[in-house]
């Protein structure tokens, strides 16, 4: 069989989680700010526009590249569907590069969704941007949500709601924005560049304009010294916002963030995952928006804590209650079984016995002979894997 193989299109470092069978196409690089001190993803790398021309020319090698993957399918009989013998086909063969392989999975799981990386294209030429978009859309006429990265200080200082109603129109559909926190302290202590009155004005014009917006949350971003206060006013600004989906990331210092000296420092004391978890209580019982709220991230210790406000909110209050009042041994047990991607539930401690004995009696031999503070060390090390 023969093929070209040489067709590929550049691809930036990171995406949604909820964004993993997506086709990724990068509109800029990196990030503009890239000042926040918690955030490792684009650290030591300069931003840039990306020309119109780079821009199209990625989406016709994209479209290329999905033809080829088609035509795999009909040589090997099975008439431009893209199964698993197609991918395992295209996985085993070392012509074909990660951008054959990414199309090939897009076009298996058949979302029709597209992520435009890096992290902030909304400060691209409102112009460059509604013809890149019009041209993916003529491109891929199978596309059925375009999704990318923005900064609410970019749409507050750059974009009209008549600007972004344009974008719209053209094709984009849906907005991430890391508002992180709603409590302007920790937004400066942080270096995120933009005051929370500015996230609401941000968020507002999105959803004027009509598209989706999806807002992230940090919980632990205000440490011990403004928990309170960072759960209280995120939940304050994000009711004024009232955003398509509410998306929890906990925070996690590695060591290769900035904020990792201001642990050092004393400057900045973290939460333990007990204090984030009451944290989160205390944001989601002051929520009143009608948004989808999600936790879609291995870094949150509890997953379930999701589902639609205001009708699931006292479902989600009862999973942090059924943790809440496990017993210290068991609280323990679930941290280090969640942060090995063992548990998902706090209902998984009961469903297998066996688990549960292997975890507790690991548990317990470093405890005996490091102490608790090295079972702290073992779970930080296995969540941080993630950042």
């Amino acid at each position: 069989m023969n093929a070209k193989t040489n067709l590929s299109f550049e691809l930036g470092p990171i995406r949604p989680p909820n964004e993993a069978r997506s086709l990724l196409l990068r509109f800029t690089r990196n990030c503009p700010w890239n000042q926040c001190l918690f955030c490792p993803a684009y650290k030591g790398k300069k931003f840039s526009l990306r020309s119109l021309d780079e821009i199209k020319k990625d989406i016709q090698a994209a479209r290329d590249i999905a033809d080829e993957v088609k035509e795999v399918s009909w040589r090997l009989g099975y008439r431009g569907e893209v199964n698993d013998e197609v991918i395992s086909y295209i996985f085993a063969k070392p012509q074909y590069n990660e951008c054959y392989r990414m199309v090939a999975i897009w076009l298996y799981y058949g979302t029709g969704a597209v992520f435009l990386q890096d992290a902030d294209n909304l400060l691209m030429k409102t112009d460059d941007l509604v013809e890149a978009l019009r041209f993916l859309r003529v491109k891929f006429p199978e596309i059925t949500r375009i999704t990318t990265y923005s900064r609410a200080r970019t749409i507050y200082a750059k974009k009209t709601v008549d600007a972004l109603r344009r974008i719209r129109e053209a094709g984009l559909d849906r907005v991430h924005i890391g508002l992180e926190s709603g409590y302007d302290p920790v937004l400066k202590f942080m270096r995120k560049g933009v005051t929370a009155q500015q996230h609401i004005e941000a968020g507002k014009r999105l959803i004027e304009a009509g598209m989706e917006l999806s807002e992230y949350v940090m919980p632990g971003l205000g440490g011990k010294k403004w928990w309170r206060e960072h759960a209280i006013e995120t939940a304050r600004v994000l009711n004024q916002i009232n955003p398509h989906f509410i998306r929890l990331r906990s925070l996690r210092i590695p060591k290769r963030v900035p904020l990792y000296k201001k642990v050092e420092s004393g400057e900045f004391v973290p939460l333990t995952d007990d204090e984030v978890v009451e944290e989160i209580r205390l944001f989601i019982e002051n929520l009143d928006v009608t948004s989808t709220v999600t936790s879609d991230h291995i870094m949150n210790l509890l997953e379930e804590v999701e589902g639609k406000m205001p009708e699931d909110k006292e479902k989600m209050l009862d999973v942090i209650r059924k943790y809440q009042e496990l017993d210290f041994c068991d609280r323990l047990i679930y941290r280090v079984g969640r942060r090995g991607a063992t548990y998902r539930s706090t209902d998984d401690l009961k469903r297998d016995p066996v688990t549960y004995r292997k975890i507790r009696n690991f548990v317990k031999e470093i405890k005996e002979k490091e102490g608790l503070e090295a079972v702290e060390r073992v779970i930080k090390e296995l969540v941080d894997q993630y950042v």
